[in-house]
């Protein structure tokens, strides 16, 4: 007889996607998991290999560029199959669809991946996928949509969860630098005249400018090192246009070397910042927005959005970023909603913090569902441990106050103490009203787990209330034998928090 254990059934593996971006400057293969309404992704690279330098005076795709692609295709082909990505797909971009010789290229490289499918994209096609990229983590989004490459820029008005207008222009910043001849006064007039002819820029107060692409992200890396921003996050990254104005002459009058000595400077993307800064201020003047906003996602996630289920695609990101950690993380998915209803009576319309917005309900909401993400963390760094992990969390649905508020309240429903130096990102990042908004709802949830221990049926037949100036802590029936000090002691502290006398009243 066999001494071997019985092997456990295998669980079935999410599906995977994978997507090649070929464009003028780079190449970047990423990989996705399952299809979920935020993208999961579990591979990721990239390498420059300038196909589109040299484009606009020869008509041709980089040589060197062409060789080095080729052999990058090889290696990122054997790692979609072996991950097991279906559908896998090439989209290919400005350079290869300007290129005399880009059907040619496009043909060397069938030959190397077979039954690959490799679409070359127009103009209104690139800008098509990444406004959905873009859109996919931001369906309020109301602005323009900036994608830069190497080769072209893609402009697209969005509003309403919808694509309005695109334009492509060939202002990518390789071949902007070609156009100029290495001239910046001359790429700044080129730039001024090729955005003249697109009319519906103009008139953009009150709305903002979404940027897009590497050369723009690299931009905003060296932004958050000048400034020492709090969060090295470039998703989700904003700024007032003039202090985005300010960032393009910092940038255009900056020596390399000096763009070289700033931490996490993109070494081969320096000789494009110019290019890019230029782009972007001429942008600013021509539209008028009050605001620039940064996003990783683009053509690959917008790609990916299109391979989802029009029912996945039309939830709310936030929510369903907060339920998939639930489900990940927390010990019961019964108890979130639960919570929610709990915490009602001190953020609705009567609550102590002078209403709810429906903005700061749907984060209210979020908190509740990630709310016991650090069951599992080790007891003596919960709290630090939880904060770290929202706060840095990938994902397209969060933004950067969003993430501070929503690591803030995690933090102090597992106890921290304000003053602790790991909360200062939430302490830069999020207005004195909020802060103390995310401090009250943590204290609140610390309170209900100490009476339900995570347990929805041990919640029930307890209620906060506000009564008569007081917070009333009432426990029904039974639930009267859950009091315990645990419980008196938070109650007191959330009390402590709104400044209003606690009161513990069993029926």
């Amino acid at each position: 007889m066999s001494n071997a254990s019985p092997t456990a059934p295998s669980q079935p593996r999410a599906p995977r996607a994978a997507v090649v971006d070929l464009g003028s400057n780079s190449v970047r293969l990423v990989v996705f998991e399952g299809k979920a309404r935020n993208p999961v992704t579990i591979f990721n690279e990239k390498a420059v290999v300038r196909l589109g330098r040299g484009l606009e005076n020869t008509g041709l795709l980089n040589p060197d560029g062409v060789v080095q692609a080729l052999a990058l295709m090889r290696r990122f082909h054997a790692v979609a199959l072996s991950l097991g990505a279906d559908p896998f797909e090439v989209l290919a971009t400005a350079a290869v669809r300007d290129a005399s010789n880009g059907a040619a290229f496009v043909e060397r490289l069938r030959g190397i991946m077979p039954g690959v499918p490799i679409r070359i994209l127009s103009g209104e096609e690139e800008a098509d996928y990444a406004a959905t990229g873009v859109l996919c983590g931001l369906p309020e989004a109301d602005g323009t949509v900036a994608d830069i490459g190497g080769g072209s820029l893609e402009l697209v008005r969005v509003q309403g969860g919808a694509k309005r207008r695109a334009q492509t222009l060939k202002l990518g910043v390789i071949r902007l630098g070609d156009r100029a001849g290495g001239d910046l006064e001359r790429a700044r007039t080129l730039v001024e005249q090729d955005l003249l002819g697109v009319d519906w820029l103009r008139g953009q107060g009150g709305r903002t400018l979404y940027l897009v692409g590497g050369a723009f992200r690299a931009l905003a890396r060296l932004q958050i090192a000048r400034t020492f921003y709090p969060l090295n996050i470039v998703h989700h990254y904003e700024m007032a246009a003039d202090e985005a104005r300010e960032m393009t002459g910092w940038i255009t009058g900056s020596s390399r070397r000096t763009l070289e000595r700033m931490p996490g400077a993109p070494r081969k993307r320096l000789e494009d910042l110019p290019y890019a800064a230029i782009v972007l201020r001429r942008l600013l003047r021509r539209m008028g927005p009050d605001r620039v906003r940064f996003c990783v996602d683009g053509v690959r996630e917008g790609w990916f959005m299109r391979h989802v289920a029009p029912e996945v695609m039309a939830q709310d990101p936030l929510e369903a970023a907060s339920r998939d950690m639930a489900e990940q993380l927390g010990r019961n998915t019964a108890l979130p909603p639960a919570l929610v209803a709990w915490t009602d009576a001190l953020f609705g319309q009567a609550g102590v913090l002078g209403g709810e917005t429906p903005a700061q309900r749907r984060l209210r909401v979020s908190a509740c569902w990630m709310s016991d993400s650090g069951a599992l963390d080790h007891p003596e760094y919960r709290a630090e441990q939880t904060f770290l992990r929202v706060l840095r969390q990938p994902g397209v649905a969060f933004d950067h106050p969003t993430r501070a508020f929503l690591a803030l309240t995690l933090a102090m429903r597992y106890e921290t103490e304000l003053d602790q130096p790991f909360l200062q990102p939430a302490r830069r990042l999020l207005e004195i009203p909020a802060f103390r908004r995310a401090e009250v709802l943590g204290l609140s949830l610390r309170l209900a787990y100490s009476l339900c221990a995570g347990v929805p049926d041990l919640l029930a037949g307890t209620s906060l209330t506000l009564e008569g100036g007081r917070l009333v802590l009432r426990l029904a029936g039974e639930r009267g034998t859950i009091n315990g000090e645990s419980v008196s002691r938070r109650l007191d502290r959330l009390a402590q928090a709104i400044g209003l006398p606690p009161e513990i009243a069993t029926a």
